[in-house]
């Protein structure tokens, strides 16, 4: 393509929509009395490679966040293309009003440190413990954590990165509100 003038591309309404194709992670909390809770989050970014870090959006108003701040933990998990309803679900629906894991009998698996479980079937999970970080968290709905263990599925790691094999789990992306795709063939 040839560069000529701004005019010649397509105006976008929000300054980051470019840039907003999200992948979702399903937030997985325990509260002190040991209920669960999730949410999908699809504002999180990873800060530094050591220690590894990540930013994570949660609203202020959702127990999800009421439960971080209890234990100061949680597992982020990769969610798979088969697991779209409970990615939906999770992003739509409040752990106050219902209890999201029984309503969609969503197994889990022991986390190795953090007392917040894995999710069954998803791609890969990261156990994270809080850093305090009052002035953020008083202007922002947003953590800082560090990630004390990461763990993928045989499935979808290959040693060095993802892996685009067509037995690997897909996993999801999101580009607009109700618009999703799934990983596909690799790109050289």
């Amino acid at each position: 393509m040839k560069w000529k003038e701004p005019d010649m591309f397509e105006a976008v309404n929000h300054g980051n929509k470019p840039f907003s194709i999200r992948v979702p992670s399903l937030v997985v909390t325990r509260g002190k009395n040991d209920r669960l809770n999730f949410l999908t989050a699809m504002w999180f970014t990873p800060t530094g490679a050591e220690p590894s870090r990540m930013i994570v959006a949660i609203q202020k108003r959702t127990l999800t966040y009421d439960f971080l701040l209890e234990r100061g933990e949680f597992v982020m998990s990769a969610p798979t293309d088969a697991m779209m309803e409970i990615v939906v679900f999770g992003g739509y629906v409040s752990g106050r009003d219902v209890d999201k894991f029984a309503r969609h009998a969503i197994a889990t698996a022991t986390a190795s440190i953090v007392q917040a479980p894995f999710v069954e079937g998803c791609a890969a999970w990261l156990e994270c413990r809080r850093i305090p970080e009052p002035a953020i968290e008083e202007r922002y709905d947003l953590f800082v954590a560090e990630v004390i263990a990461a763990w993928a599925d045989d499935a979808s790691w290959d040693g060095r990165g993802w892996a685009f094999r067509d037995d690997a789990h897909r996993t999801i992306h999101h580009m607009a509100k109700g618009i999703f795709f799934a990983t596909g063939a690799r790109v050289e």
